[in-house]
């Protein structure tokens, strides 16, 4: 994220009911079913954040963001909650990053959005995924679009899943999105959003195709893209993976040019994307990529006595000051036993430290990683370990 020069935003963890309701909209899935919402003790009706955009949205226009620079380009990491059936990849309780670029109309930075989102997997060596792009239209070409869909579906009303009759009315187009076979049948032939758009989003989905073939991206055109939030306008698109089964979004975002407005502030063009932490690590798991190593002290320092427990807690304190990692025995084992500790936390140096050591003013150092020791002074211990590191990490460079 900061590569491509986001900065973080937070929000909190709950907002006001009515915020979800505006934004998000009252007939979508999450408003309707999956939302945590209950009334405070001063009677409002507060919801835990199912989704991030229209927190970050609200906070945009409650503190003037707009007016500091013109492009606004924010990322979060943070949780989100959702009252459905946990399974696979679905959880009341998850974790989402993304990022959103308020201020900008050109489809370049839809491509940027698309490539920011793409590169997250690229560098954690993630195989096997697939960009689906879609446009939705705007206000003006969605509405003659969803006279064109319902007069297609009416002769089918009665073989679709409840679920989807109840979406002729409210939402017509998440039809197109339903995991039912008989559903997907029935729509095999519908008409689609991206043969409907009128010459400005015609041009802006155009633009969009024409950056991403720039960038070397490759792309599936997928008229059933459609995503499930109502302020969706012109791009929408997801990042698919075959290892997560059905639910095999990994990522997915667009554009929202009307949400601003919607929630009180000034039209405002907005792009992002929102992504699962846990689906990551799923399919990270599958494929079996290495999350990286576990954090590991630098330094383990080994009480022998009394004395050593002393000195071995201010001169923890120190290397933390200076930075370096360390930890200490506080359950006063023996010897044999720290020295096992430190090696399962697999600390790259002991330390081992008793009134003879404090007596002699220098400690035995123990590399954990190749064996070797040497005495240093006490008041070269700290310059020791910083001068090391530095060998080591041009080591690493090399």
């Amino acid at each position: 994220m900061e590569v491509y020069n986001y900065r973080e935003i937070r929000t909190p963890v709950f907002e006001e009911t009515a915020l979800f309701e505006r934004g998000i909209g009252e007939q979508t899935d999450i408003v309707g079913k999956e939302m945590y919402t209950f009334s405070d003790k001063s009677g409002t009706s507060i919801t835990l954040k199912p989704e991030m955009t229209a927190g970050v949205m609200r906070s945009y226009i409650q503190n003037n963001l707009g007016e500091q620079q013109p492009l606004v380009k924010v990322y979060y990491i943070a949780p989100m909650f959702r009252q459905e059936r946990p399974q696979a990849g679905r959880m009341r309780q998850f974790h989402q990053f993304g990022a959103e670029a308020i201020g900008g109309l050109n489809p370049a930075i839809d491509a940027e959005i698309i490539a920011l989102s793409l590169e997250v997997y690229r560098s954690l060596g993630i195989k096997n995924f697939e960009l689906r792009i879609n446009s939705v239209g705007c206000a003006l070409c969605r509405s003659k679009y969803r006279d064109a869909l319902q007069k297609y579906l009416y002769p089918h009303l009665e073989k679709l899943t409840e679920e989807s009759r109840k979406r002729f009315e409210t939402n017509p187009f998440r039809i197109l999105d339903s995991k039912d076979e008989e559903d997907r049948v029935i729509t095999k032939d519908a008409p689609l959003m991206k043969d409907h758009l009128c010459p400005a989003c015609a041009e802006h989905f155009t633009g969009l195709q024409k950056y991403l073939t720039l960038l070397d991206i490759d792309f599936l055109v997928d008229g059933r893209i459609v995503r499930g939030l109502d302020y969706y306008t012109k791009t929408a698109y997801e990042i698919i993976s075959k290892d997560l089964g059905s639910q095999d979004a990994l990522a997915g975002g667009g554009r929202y040019d009307l949400l601003v407005q919607e929630l009180g502030g000034k039209q405002t063009p907005s792009v992002g994307f929102a992504a699962g932490l846990e689906r990551l690590l799923m399919v990270m798991e599958k494929q079996k990529l290495n999350i990286g190593p576990a954090p590991s002290p630098r330094v383990f320092i080994i009480a022998a006595d009394d004395g050593g427990r002393q000195w071995s807690l201010t001169k923890a304190i120190e290397m933390r000051r200076r930075g370096i990692s360390c930890d200490i025995d506080f359950v006063e084992r023996s010897v044999k036993s720290q020295m096992r500790e430190a090696d399962r936390q697999q600390a790259e140096y002991v330390i081992v430290i008793g009134e003879d050591e404090i007596n002699r003013r220098q400690v035995r150092i123990k590399n954990m990683v190749d064996g070797s020791e040497e005495v240093v002074g006490f008041d070269r211990i700290i310059d020791y370990l910083l001068s090391d590191g530095d060998r080591g990490e041009k080591g690493k460079t090399s």
